[in-house]
């Protein structure tokens, strides 16, 4: 399968290292507005096309999977063209501005029988797979609560304090509890209570988030972009507790009874950065003829959206062009 990257900033280079020492993948492309940019890139990771253009890109006919990491205002126009173009899409988190967005990018993919999916990387490592059976097994019993937190010190970053990026604390590291929460006690969340502070230029920069799930479970989850957290998630059950070792890229599991008692530890796999699975999937579902992946299908993507928005809608921020 050939992989073509839409973007060349950090991120494209983690996914470009990636690619290069994976297995029926090639990193095949690469496209940004600047040409010298996207050749010295093509040069760094050994990819054969580099453009200065992301149409021209997409008319190339050798590629088959659009990777697209450009600022998150841009998703939605960037993810339109690729599918207009006949391109399977995998974009980065968040997937785009808004659920409208969302819906509107799903329903075209659909209508033109391509795939699309989200690059939310947590839910496609396999600590994923590992909490999903610690929880069938019900060790700690009946999970009742959660939290979860991710915070970083990138408030220096141009495209998180800009509103016309989309910018905010929310849609770059929130996205990250609030998919931690709807992993463990699913998406049929019944209410939202929140609270954010703001940066000068009016999107949130700090913010604490209190959703209620069906079934009476409650998930109290935090993000900022001015301070470090310890990126820990737990899961408080009636028999004991599950303790997550950063939610953005798991470190461990630790198991407790009622007593705190360890009785189970997990440690990760060994991978080449985590970003092969999502990777995988989409190889795996193109070659099925499927238009979604399992670990993340478009009913969560439109999801996780709609949470996000209410929050901005509770906290006052709309993004321009909204």
């Amino acid at each position: 399968m050939k992989l073509a990257i839409l973007g060349a900033g950090n991120i494209a280079r983690k996914m470009a290292a990636t690619v290069a020492e994976m297995e029926h993948v090639e990193a095949y492309a690469v496209a940004s507005r600047d040409i010298q940019k996207a050749r010295d890139f093509a040069q760094t990771y050994k990819i054969r096309k580099a453009y200065g253009s992301y149409e021209e890109m997409l008319n190339d006919p050798e590629v088959d999977l659009v990777y697209i990491c450009t600022p998150h205002s841009l998703h939605y126009e960037h993810m339109m063209l690729a599918l207009k173009s006949g391109k399977h899409v995998l974009c980065e988190k968040s997937f785009t501005m808004n659920a409208q967005q969302a819906r509107k990018v799903l329903s075209y993919a659909e209508e033109k029988k391509l795939l699309v999916a989200e690059a939310i990387w947590t839910r496609y490592l396999p600590m994923r797979l590992v909490l999903d059976q610690i929880l069938e097994r019900r060790v700690i019993g009946e999970p009742h609560s959660l939290t979860a937190n991710l915070c970083y010190p990138i408030k220096g970053v141009k495209r998180l304090t800009d509103p016309e990026l989309a910018g905010g604390a929310l849609l770059d590291v929130g996205v990250y509890p609030i998919n931690f929460a709807m992993m463990v006690f699913g998406n049929e969340i019944e209410s939202i209570e929140s609270s954010c502070i703001k940066t000068d230029s009016g999107v949130d920069e700090s913010n604490s988030m209190t959703l209620t799930f069906k079934g009476g479970k409650m998930a109290v989850l935090h993000s900022s972009m001015v301070s470090t957290s310890d990126r820990r998630g737990a899961i408080f059950g009636s028999r004991g507790f599950i303790e997550f070792l950063n939610i953005n890229n798991c470190e461990g599991i630790n198991v407790y009874d009622r007593d705190y008692n360890l009785v189970e530890t997990y440690k990760p796999f060994k991978y080449i950065t985590g970003f092969e699975h999502q990777v995988e999937a989409c190889r795996k579902a193109i070659e099925d003829g499927q238009l979604e992946c399992k670990q993340m299908p478009h009913s969560e993507i439109i999801k996780v959206m709609e949470v996000m928005d209410t929050l901005r809608e509770q906290w006052g921020i709309h993004y321009p062009g909204e």
